[in-house]
């Protein structure tokens, strides 16, 4: 059994200490570090945080050959028990790495757990001791316990790397509660939320979530996997003054919102962002079938040395965007028009997105190593999200089979019903033909083909005029009108993107531009006023005529031939009005199987 030992070596300077022990290393025994995690498509380097990296065997030091930027090798002959010790620094507060001060600590095993070659499927042993310091502190994970005290510290064993990398910690001063549902043991633990927090409704209000979503995959009564029967689910929330994210695991999820976005006592109303934070919470968890157990067959197994690529992001991300808030509605958590309005948000943040008709779906999965995770100014130019998008290929999907009589809930549960039972360790290797197969309609599948593997446009409006929605064009600002991404500094207009094709674009702008004043034409003689905000364009320019943009480029100074639109529909947002409340009905509460 290899055994990974952490201390909380020095929390003021953000180091783990972790010793590994090899009962029976192979000669030249080799171990390495992750360079990404799963459900976080980007080479992160994990092996960039270790530090004083030493073995020993028998007492006696050996010499270490590092082989690549995150593997190693040991200089041993024998087969005697081998101890690694090294430091890994943590302060990195995201859901994705590792974290540790005199407040709190957190870790996920890539950042943390060495791989040692030859023993991956081998039992792997966490001890985890508290620091003599910090005795109010107490430990939260769904990895399974051997031996661990009332406040959870003590002895952890996973089956072997993967699920051991799977399961991340949570250590510190924090809130908790519990619920059984289909009986499976559900824990929340909060940390950093202010003490006005209302516990009690965040977990009533998970508990619908998770209800909602084990009807949706199993229906009124069938059993969850085994897996999450036996070693239950584990929601770990960190409370910041600002920050959003989710990441999923097999038996847990680590997630971060704001501070203020949590429900508050004696509060009964319901905030967009603590809707946000719910709809978080119901994607995270559809992903316990929807990439965990169901998953990318290029994804199985996981290499945890290099990317791996798959073209199936826009279903994995995108149908598990779909259905967290439409599982939200159906849990009765927001009403139609609260739903709409999401529904609405994301056409418009596809809609403002030019690199939807130049990157397809299929591409943008393949490629979100290189530019979903590593955004820059050309971004929405070059690329489009197969969260937003392949969102609303589910929503077209959806409303497509409903026409015609059938559902995309029933795609969902014949993907998991058929692949689950030929599943032997719990996890089903699922590839484009699968999907394919699982739709019952050939027109449908083919529609499906087209929309994911070109770029262009959905058939939104006509497929949600079926379900009793109205599309309706609102007034645009002025940035959005002319194709800029702007923010204020110091009293100055800064561009931080030019949307393609348009009326910025045409002019000349271009992101890290200052746009100081505008230049008007008149009878007399021109009028230069210096500006700070776009209100000030509108103030001083006449619509639909040419004016001169002077902006400040590398401390130069241009002047930009700008065209102002002469209304406010150009480059509008659409939102979604009922239609027929009946339609939508159908649509919205749909009933779940039996």
């Amino acid at each position: 059994m290899i055994q990974h030992r952490v201390e909380l070596a020095d929390p003021h300077a953000h180091l783990y200490q972790i010793t590994l022990t090899i009962p029976e290393p192979t000669p030249s025994q080799a171990f390495s570090m992750a360079v990404w995690i799963p459900g976080s498509y980007l080479v992160r380097e994990f092996s960039k945080q270790v530090q004083e990296l030493s073995a020993k065997q028998g007492g006696k030091k050996l010499a270490l050959v590092q082989l690549s930027k995150n593997t190693w090798s040991l200089a041993n002959t024998s087969t005697k028990p081998i101890t690694v010790t090294y430091l890994v620094y943590a302060f990195d507060a995201s859901v994705r790495t590792a974290f540790l001060d005199s407040t709190r600590g957190f870790f996920n095993g890539t950042s943390l757990f060495m791989r040692v070659m030859g023993h991956e499927n081998d039992p792997q042993q966490v001890v985890i001791e508290p620091p003599a310091d910090t005795a109010k502190w107490r430990l939260a994970t769904s990895l399974p316990a051997l031996k661990i005290n009332k406040a959870g510290w003590g002895i952890y064993q996973a089956s072997g790397y993967d699920e051991l990398a799977d399961s991340p910690f949570e250590l510190g001063e924090f809130w908790d509660g519990v619920f059984t549902a289909r009986g499976v043991k559900h824990r929340f633990v909060v940390s950093g939320a202010a003490s006005t927090f209302d516990g009690e409704r965040l977990l009533t209000d998970t508990q619908k979530i998770v209800e909602a979503e084990l009807a949706f995959w199993h229906g009124k009564t069938g059993k969850p996997p085994e897996a999450l029967m036996d070693k239950g689910y584990v929601f770990m929330l960190r409370a910041m003054d600002n920050g959003y994210g989710g990441l999923e695991h097999m038996n847990s999820t680590a997630l971060i919102a704001k501070r203020s976005d949590l429900p508050r006592i004696g509060d009964s109303s319901t905030s967009d962002g603590y809707t946000t934070l719910l709809g978080l919470i119901s994607h995270e968890y559809f992903h316990t079938w929807n990439v965990k157990r169901l998953r990318p067959a290029e994804l199985v197994p996981y290499d945890y040395d290099r990317e791996n690529h798959t073209e199936l992001l826009w279903f994995f991300e995108g149908f598990t965007s779909y259905y967290d808030d439409l599982l939200l509605r159906r849990a009765g958590l927001i009403n139609d028009e609260q739903y709409l309005g999401l529904v609405a948000k994301t056409i418009n943040q596809v809609q403002q997105t030019p690199g939807r008709l130049v990157h397809s779906l299929a591409s943008s999965s393949y490629e979100a190593w290189t530019k979903y995770y590593r955004m820059d100014e050309n971004s929405v130019n070059s690329t489009v999200s197969y969260y937003t998008k392949g969102s609303l290929v589910a929503l077209c999907l959806d409303l497509s089979l409903r026409e015609r009589g059938s559902n995309l809930d029933a795609v969902m549960q014949t993907l998991w019903q058929k692949h689950s039972e030929k599943s032997t360790d719990g996890i089903c290797a699922i590839d484009e033909a699968a999907l394919v197969e699982a739709i019952p309609d050939k027109a449908c599948g083919q529609a499906l083909l087209r929309w994911v593997h070109t770029a262009g446009e959905l058939p939104l409006t006509q497929l949600l005029a079926t379900a009793g929605v109205e599309t309706v064009a609102v007034k645009a600002g002025l940035a959005q009108q002319l194709g800029l991404r702007v923010g204020t500094d110091g009293g100055s207009i800064k561009v931080k993107q030019v949307l393609a094709g348009t009326l910025a674009h045409k002019a000349g702008f271009a992101a890290g531009d200052e746009w100081v004043a505008v230049e008007i034409e008149s009878k007399a003689e021109n009028q230069a006023w210096r500006i700070s905000n776009l209100d000030d364009v509108l103030l001083y320019a006449p619509s639909g005529k040419p004016i001169k943009a002077w902006v400040a480029r590398d401390k130069q100074m241009l002047k930009l031939t700008l065209t102002l639109p002469k209304n406010q529909m150009l480059n509008a947002d659409v939102k979604l009005k009922i239609a027929d409340p009946n339609k939508l009905t159908h649509w919205l509460s749909d009933k779940q199987r039996g």
